[in-house]
């Protein structure tokens, strides 16, 4: 991988990071691939719409996310991210905190923008 596209996908992660934090629903449409795939910590299936509609509806709220651990890898115009992360904040009102591992794919469109077209989160459970 180039060390500009390299330097560019830490970046947009970056952004997405800083959007999550903010529940700012415009970047984070910005951010995700129309045709998002995502499969969340407890397997289930979700879409862009889906994604959007808890930072919207202030379901989700993160009040602190730290990331470690990046790796990212290059094919072509897109590229590979694996990244640990230490989240809490809220989920219906309740605490939501934990240690995840996010799997995401990063792909440039035809606008020459980087967009998430698929994404896997894992709950850490051990040390």
């Amino acid at each position: 991988m180039h060390s500009s596209s390299r330097a560019q996908i830490v970046e947009v992660e970056d952004q997405l990071r800083t959007a999550m934090l903010n529940s700012d629903v415009a970047a984070l449409n910005e951010l995700l691939a129309p045709d998002l795939i995502f499969t969340n910590h407890l397997g289930q299936l979700l879409g862009k719409d889906d994604d959007l509609a808890v930072y919207r509806s202030g379901v989700l709220k993160i009040v602190s996310l730290e990331p470690s651990e990046l790796h990212v890898r290059a094919l072509g115009d897109a590229a590979v991210v694996s990244v640990r992360m230490q989240l809490s904040g809220t989920y219906e009102g309740a605490p939501a905190n934990g240690d995840f591992r996010f799997t995401r794919v990063w792909a440039r469109s035809q606008q020459e923008r980087w967009q998430i077209v698929a994404a896997h989160a894992g709950l850490i459970t051990h040390k």
